[in-house]
């Protein structure tokens, strides 16, 4: 008996063994970060830091037309808003940290639409001289991202 146990663990063992080596082993997972700033995961999005009705608005219009004329563009913007009592609203937008686009909107909502269809152009050519810059300009003692 003591015998017929022992077979038993020992062919117990060997199919273990088996089905241990007929497992594929997994794939290296890809590091997450590559330490590059262009390997942003959430690229493409405009974030909304305004504040008031006079801000949304101006942010949902840049928005709209921003989509509307670079459907496919990976650029992160955020623009945010400063309300002011003598100034109105002072609104900027920001790229890979550099201010692109800075104006003061008075209290009138019209002005809001206006002034976001104007930006959408100063943001896209600011965007192109800035990524032009980029790949133009080496520089060992600065990152990509301090250009």
């Amino acid at each position: 008996m003591r015998f017929s146990s022992l077979r038993c663990s020992a062919l117990a063992l060997a199919l273990l063994s088996m089905v241990a080596a007929a497992q594929e082993p997994e794939p290296p997972k890809a590091l997450l970060d590559q330490g590059q700033i262009n390997n942003d995961p959430l690229r493409g999005i405009v974030i909304n830091r305004t504040m008031t009705v006079m801000g949304w608005d101006f942010y949902q219009n840049f928005t709209q037309v921003w989509q509307a004329l670079y459907p496919d563009s990976q650029d992160t913007l955020t623009i945010t808003e400063r309300p002011t009592a003598q100034f109105g609203s002072e609104i900027w937008i920001n790229y890979l940290d550099q201010t692109i686009f800075h104006t003061f909107l008075s209290p009138t909502r019209s002005r809001a639409r206006d002034e976001s269809r104007n930006a959408v152009e100063v943001v896209h050519n600011n965007i192109e001289i800035i990524d032009a810059q980029r790949k133009f300009v080496q520089d060992a003692d600065l990152g990509p991202e301090e250009m």
